[in-house]
Formats: C-alpha cells, sequence, structure tokens
C-alpha cells in the first residue's frame, strides 16, 4: 500500500495563505462612516447596484494590466504603485466613453503566496479606486507554481462603469475647428516597459543604484477621473483619449469621425524628463511617439470657447494645453513638426 500522502500544499498551492489574504482585503479599509465598504469580497460573485438618478444607463466594461512594468517592480522589490497603474489602465479608458467608474474587480496570478508583496499591491489597488470614486468589489488570486517561476507574477484589472445615454461621447460630437488639448502625464504611465527594460539591459543599466531611474519609472499612472467627469457633467468636451500604447496617433485616431482630422503640432508637446532620458539614450524620434505618451497622459477634444472653462478643473500640474485642432481630412490623425526635446 502507497502511504505517501499527497496534498495541495505539496504540490505548492497553500489555500491557507490565500484564504488570509482574502480576508486583509476585506478588512483593510474596510470601514467608512461605520459601514463595510468592501462587504462583498469573499463571495461567490459580487454585487452593486445602478446609481440613482440615471434615466437610461448604459453599462461601459473595460480591462487591461500593467505589462512589464511589473518586472521593474520585481527588480526594486517595490509593489505599492502598481495597484494604481491597476486601476489606472481600466478606469481611463472607460471615462473616454464618459462612463462614472462603479466597480473594480481584479486578477493575481503568482508563483506562490507572498503576503507582503500582495498585501502592497492590493493597498495600490484600493487607493485606485479611491481615487477613481469605484468600489473593489472581489477578484481572484491564483497560485500556480508550475506556471511562473520563483517570484514571478502577473496582475489584471476589471472595471464597470455607467453613463447616461445622452451623456455618451460618441464620435459625431467632434467638430471642424475644435481644439486638441494634452493633459500632462504622471510619467511612463504603464506602456512601453519591455522597450524600456530592453535598453537598460543593453546599457547594462543597475537601476537598483540609479537614483533617477528608481524615482521615475515606478510613478503610478495618473488618474483622470475627477477632472474628465466633471467636464462630462457640465457638457464641455465632445471626446477624449487615453494615451496608452501606440502613441498619440494610435489613440487618438480611435475617437476621430470620417471625414475629419486631428492635426497634432508635436512641437507644443511639453514632454517630461524621463521621456528625455530615453530619447538620449538612444531611441528615435519615431519611436518615441509610436511607443511613449512623451508626456501627454490624456487628450480632450473641445469648443474653442470652452478653453477657459474647462482649464479651470485641473490643478497646476496637470493644466491641459492646446497641441491642435480638428480639420477636414481623411487619415484620421496628422502629426505636425517634432518635438522639442531640450
Amino acid at each position: 500500500m502507497n502511504k505517501k500522502k499527497f496534498t495541495y500544499k505539496k504540490s505548492g498551492v497553500n489555500i491557507n495563505a490565500a484564504d488570509n489574504f482574502v480576508n486583509f482585503i476585506s478588512n483593510v479599509s474596510s470601514k467608512k462612516k461605520g459601514k463595510k465598504k468592501f462587504s462583498n469580497i469573499g463571495g461567490f460573485g459580487s454585487v452593486t447596484s445602478i446609481p440613482q438618478g440615471i434615466n437610461q444607463p448604459k453599462i461601459v466594461a473595460c480591462t487591461d494590466g500593467v505589462g512589464t512594468k511589473i518586472e521593474i517592480a520585481n527588480i526594486l522589490n517595490k509593489y505599492d504603485t502598481i495597484g494604481i497603474d491597476l486601476v489606472a489602465m481600466s478606469v481611463n479608458d472607460l471615462i473616454v466613453q464618459g462612463a462614472r467608474p462603479l466597480l473594480f474587480l481584479d486578477y493575481i496570478s503568482i508563483n506562490k503566496i507572498d503576503l507582503k508583496k500582495l498585501k502592497s499591491i492590493i493597498k495600490g489597488i484600493l487607493k485606485g479606486c479611491r481615487l477613481s470614486g469605484c468600489e473593489l468589489v472581489g477578484g481572484e488570486t491564483a497560485e500556480m507554481p508550475d506556471t511562473y517561476e520563483k517570484g514571478k507574477f502577473d496582475i489584471a484589472g476589471f472595471a464597470v462603469g455607467v453613463v447616461e445615454k445622452n451623456k455618451i461621447l460618441i464620435k459625431n460630437k467632434i467638430k471642424k475647428n475644435n481644439l486638441v488639448l494634452a493633459v500632462p502625464s504622471s510619467g511612463l504611465h504603464s506602456n512601453g516597459f519591455s522597450l524600456v527594460r530592453y535598453l537598460i539591459n543593453q546599457k547594462k543599466i543597475d537601476i537598483k543604484n540609479n537614483k533617477y531611474l528608481k524615482s521615475e519609472l515606478l510613478k503610478p499612472t495618473k488618474i483622470y477621473v475627477e477632472e474628465v467627469l466633471k467636464l462630462i457633467d457640465k457638457n464641455l468636451i465632445n471626446g477624449c483619449a487615453n494615451i496608452t500604447g501606440g502613441g498619440l496617433s494610435d489613440n487618438v485616431k480611435r475617437i476621430i469621425p470620417d471625414n475629419l482630422l486631428a492635426e497634432i503640432n508635436l512641437n507644443q508637446i511639453r514632454t517630461l524628463s524621463i521621456f528625455k532620458w530615453l530619447k538620449r539614450n538612444g531611441i528615435s524620434e519615431k519611436e518615441m511617439v509610436k511607443t511613449f505618451n512623451c508626456g501627454v497622459g490624456f487628450c480632450l477634444i473641445i469648443n474653442p470657447k470652452n478653453l477657459k472653462k474647462v482649464l479651470k478643473y485641473f490643478s497646476k500640474a496637470y493644466k491641459p494645453y492646446v497641441i491642435g485642432k480638428i480639420s477636414k481630412g481623411n487619415n484620421k490623425v496628422k502629426l505636425n513638426s517634432a518635438i522639442n526635446w531640450s
């Protein structure tokens, strides 16, 4: 008789550790004005209500991850900001449709449950949810020892929002002579990190001992929810775009109607130091514009008469500025001139 004991724990999966993590999520930041805020966590499904006062609600859903920015977090052993990134990547897409974020779910797959690492990530997710005005209602943590190498993991996020039917930002609201505004980014956000890491590896840069890169590479993605929703409520914008992978051209063209053209003057972009560093270290102008946000994290398309009103809703650090206008044309986006990297 074979007396060898086979257990889930011996196979590399620790259910008790996973349960402890769920309990942590349920309890952390759980009280707000005496009420349980994250009461859905731990069940089979999450239930929420559509806010009152919406006559014709439309549901909008988005999902995303943070890509290989995770590898930078692993190198620096710093995980308190990538949770903010995770929320930002989805909710910044939701508001492009005009939707108000309602709820968020996360998925974490990892080689082995590491409570210290996971707690740090979830605290970032909770902070991102607070900044977005939405609720973390649940998620999934999967311990997968044969799929991920030691210390490796991945995270994904799922956001659901709601918008009044007549508030949806559809393409036909964008008109000729509208202005294209750039809203500054906080840095790289969560795109282009495979190229960043390739450059760092090729140049054999030790980012652990590089004070500048340590401060820049894990800056969390700016969440634009509060400002943009106020503009939508006031009918001050005709369209907007979240500038992620593909840069200005690929993302702005997704919202431009047929027979119109967004003419963007690259020399108006107020780029940030991290992008200048990447350019100096060997990435071409063409590759920079195609891969990174280059300092423009979000774009707004507005009627020129609303410019002063729009600016009032942003702090000094994220004050929008004009980088182009909408003209007649067929190619959706035209990038003029070049970025000033000095």
